[in-house]
């Protein structure tokens, strides 16, 4: 079965009903051998794509995840990534901000983090944090220190457009930013949090304030809805991934990231006569 891209795409301007976008498809795989031959295939392929923009040095690719908890945004970034050369490819998980950080404007600390060019950037969370837990859970506006003025409802929107203003900018200068928003259903969730509880291995991913965070599911689904509709741009696109089947997110994300990658049209550098020629001379003396 074909992975076809523009399915998970969010039209930029588009109103965003998450009811309507499925958080499980047909599988694109036939068994776990099947999916374990196709990731090593993209993965591989990705190893690739990776060697070319980091030699290339022209571009960066910033991925962005966003989800609800236990909707496996670790799994896909480890699985997906594995192949990928540690000195292209950086990773960051952006939790609850530091005293520091929430003395800043909301954009601060993760734009301390952003890519150089050359190399793949991974957001496990983001600057969206402020848009997501920031918008269910208001008070965070006053723990960052904003006056009456700027706590109003317009703060959302004023945000939007910050993000926008951002990865505009970014995009003119050769940062790629692809979103990804792992499409859980409230069902899964339960059945993976069980699972967290009854496997011992697995008890250290579970807390109280995960139980708290799901009581206010409705709440996340409709800043969820908002964020995406605003900021799902064409070049700075979100994915919504059907995520209750862990490896089929996994075979999408790949599958987008690697067109991604495609669409730059990435080549090795082209060597002047000169460099040829210097080379030519290393040779012979190396090969006395």
């Amino acid at each position: 079965m074909k992975i076809d891209i523009d399915d998970f795409r969010v039209r930029a301007g588009k109103k965003v009903n998450l009811r309507k976008w499925p958080t499980d498809v047909g599988r694109f795989y036939t068994s776990d051998k099947d999916y374990r031959e196709l990731l090593a295939k993209d993965v591989a392929r990705l190893s690739e794509l990776q060697r070319l923009l980091f030699a290339s040095g022209q571009y960066a690719i910033l991925l962005i995840f966003q989800a609800m908890d236990a909707a496996g945004k670790d799994g896909a970034i480890s699985h997906v990534l594995t192949g990928i050369n540690p000195a292209g490819c950086e990773v960051f998980c952006f939790k609850q901000p530091s005293a520091e950080e929430s003395e800043h404007d909301f954009l601060w600390r993760t734009t301390c983090r952003l890519p150089a060019r050359g190399r793949i950037g991974v957001f496990n969370r983001s600057y969206y944090e402020e848009v997501l837990i920031a918008r269910v859970h208001p008070e965070i506006l006053r723990i960052e220190g904003l006056g009456d003025e700027l706590t109003r409802k317009s703060v959302w929107r004023h945000r939007y457009r910050s993000i926008d203003d951002l990865e505009k900018h970014l995009h003119r200068n050769g940062t790629r930013v692809v979103k990804f928003f792992l499409h859980l259903s409230r069902e899964e969730q339960r059945r993976r949090f069980l699972e967290r509880i009854d496997e011992p291995e697995k008890n250290w991913k579970f807390s109280l304030a995960d139980i708290k965070e799901r009581g206010f599911w409705d709440e996340y689904t409709a800043a969820y809805e908002a964020c995406l509709g605003a900021t799902s741009t064409k070049s700075a696109p979100w994915h919504v991934v059907p995520a209750d089947d862990k490896l089929n997110a996994r075979l999408i994300v790949s599958r987008i990231v690697i067109e991604t990658l495609k669409s730059l049209k990435l080549s090795y550098p082209k060597l002047t006569e000169a460099r040829r020629a210097e080379l030519r001379s290393i040779r012979r003396r190396l090969a006395r």
